[in-house]
C-alpha cells in the first residue's frame, strides 16, 4: 500500500499514543520509574518508535508488532510483559494502522476518542503486596491508624510497631511467594 500522508501519519501517531497511554503495563512502568528517571520520556519515545516501525516496514503481522513492543518494554523498562495484554495492544495498533492506510480516518478518530475517555476514567495503580508482618497485624485486628512502617528500630534503637509485631508473631510465608536458592522471589498467581 501507499505510504501514509503526513496528516494521516500524525493521526496514526495520535492513535499509537492513545493505545499506549491506556495500557496498564506501560502506565505502571512509567508511574513506578521502571525506566529510570526518564521513564515518561521513554514512553513518549516509544510512541514515535512504534509509529516509525510501521512506516519503515510493509505488511507487518501482529506477532511482529508484539515482539517489537515486548523488546521495547524489556530494553527500556526492564519489564517482561506476560499478563496477556501484549497481543491486544499489538492487535489494536495494527488495526488502527490498516484503517489509516484505507483512509477510514473517522473510525480511527472515534477509537482515539474512546481511548481518551477510558484514560480519563482512571489509571491503573500498582498496589504493594502485604508483608507477612502486616498480614499478622491484620490478624490481630489492629486499625490502619495504628500501623506504621516496618523498621528495625527507631532513632533510639527501640522497635517500631512492625518490628514488635514480628517479635510476637513468627514470620510466615504467603502462599503465593516462594524464595528460590539464588535469592530471587518467585511470585505466582493465586488460584
Amino acid at each position: 500500500m501507499a505510504p501514509l500522508a503526513s496528516s494521516t501519519c500524525e493521526l496514526f501517531s495520535e492513535a499509537v499514543r492513545a493505545v499506549l497511554e491506556t495500557w496498564p503495563v506501560l502506565q505502571i512502568a512509567v508511574d513506578n520509574g521502571f525506566g529510570g528517571a526518564h521513564s515518561q520520556q521513554k514512553a513518549e519515545w516509544m510512541v514515535h518508535a512504534l509509529q516509525q516501525y510501521f512506516i519503515d516496514n510493509d505488511e507487518l503481522q501482529q506477532d511482529e508488532v508484539e515482539e517489537f513492543i515486548s523488546d521495547l518494554m524489556n530494553n527500556e523498562f526492564d519489564t517482561l510483559v506476560d499478563d496477556g495484554s501484549l497481543p491486544q495492544v499489538a492487535q489494536k495498533v495494527c488495526e488502527m494502522f490498516r484503517q489509516c492506510q484505507q483512509d477510514r480516518l473517522t473510525e480511527v478518530r472515534e477509537q482515539i476518542k474512546q481511548l481518551i475517555q477510558k484514560k480519563s476514567a482512571g489509571r491503573a495503580k500498582a498496589t504493594p503486596a502485604k508483608t507477612p508482618a502486616a498480614a499478622a497485624d491484620d490478624d490481630d485486628d489492629e486499625s490502619e491508624e495504628d500501623e506504621a512502617m516496618e523498621c528495625d528500630g527507631g532513632a533510639d534503637g527501640a522497635p517500631i510497631n512492625g518490628a514488635a509485631a514480628k517479635e510476637q508473631h513468627p514470620p510466615h510465608r504467603a502462599a503465593s511467594h516462594e524464595e528460590e536458592d539464588d535469592g530471587w522471589t518467585v511470585v505466582r498467581r493465586k488460584k
